[in-house]
């Protein structure tokens, strides 16, 4: 029996995935166990009536379990591993808030329009916290395998690298070289090329973010 999930359509194309990291946290965690879904890709900018009586709140992802919709990526990943534990992607408790400021420091640079206000710093703090965090750890955050941990920050780190390359001409420092390599390994695995959003749409989806 396959897990339905409502994910975001793409910006202007609303037959192809989107942009959403929570939703490819989602579709990733399915993916990494091999379970069945089946997805519904949603228009945000034009809700259909079905979708809001499933998601009040109109927000993505939502999935279906046992007849009933449960919302928000941290609660469906819970329940997938729940229901279906094999492999096992639960992060240690000493890894599961690595990099978790990450997503924030990088929206704050990305609307940043003052090159002095310490946001980019910021961000580098960040990362470089990370990256140390891999140099002794590695090659994930939980040492040998992949656990929920990266599956949630991976879609983050693609959405930054995307959307600072293009709308700051901004890249991940040389230096940090544990997390390039990171990025690498986790963006080029099966599960993340076959749930990941085009580049295109990754940056119509941030540009009225950046444009407010």
């Amino acid at each position: 029996m396959a897990v339905e999930v409502c994910v975001k359509a793409a910006t202007a194309a609303p037959n192809v995935l989107g942009d959403c990291p929570f939703c490819q946290r989602v579709l990733l965690t399915l993916e990494e166990k091999k379970v069945p879904y089946k997805t519904h890709l949603v228009n945000l900018s034009e809700k259909p009536q079905w979708f809001l009586e499933i998601s009040p709140e109109g927000k993505v992802p939502v999935a279906k379990f046992d007849d009933k919709w449960v919302p928000d990526s941290d609660v469906i990943v819970g329940m997938i591993e729940e229901k279906f534990p094999e492999p096992s992607l639960i992060s240690p408790p000493e890894v599961a808030s690595v990099g978790s400021k990450i997503f924030w420091a990088f929206f704050t640079f990305l609307k940043s329009k003052d090159p002095s206000d310490g946001s980019e710093q910021a961000l580098i703090n960040e990362l470089k916290a990370l990256d140390e965090h891999l140099a002794g750890h590695g090659p994930f955050i939980a040492g040998e395998k992949i656990t929920a941990v990266d599956l949630s920050l991976a879609p983050k780190l693609y959405h930054l690298e995307v959307a600072l390359g293009h709308f700051k001409k901004w890249t991940v420092p040389e230096s940090l070289t544990h997390l390039r390599g990171y990025t690498k390994l986790v963006f080029s695995r099966e599960s993340f090329v076959k749930t990941n959003a085009a580049k295109e749409y990754v940056i119509a989806g941030w540009a009225p973010k950046v444009e407010a």
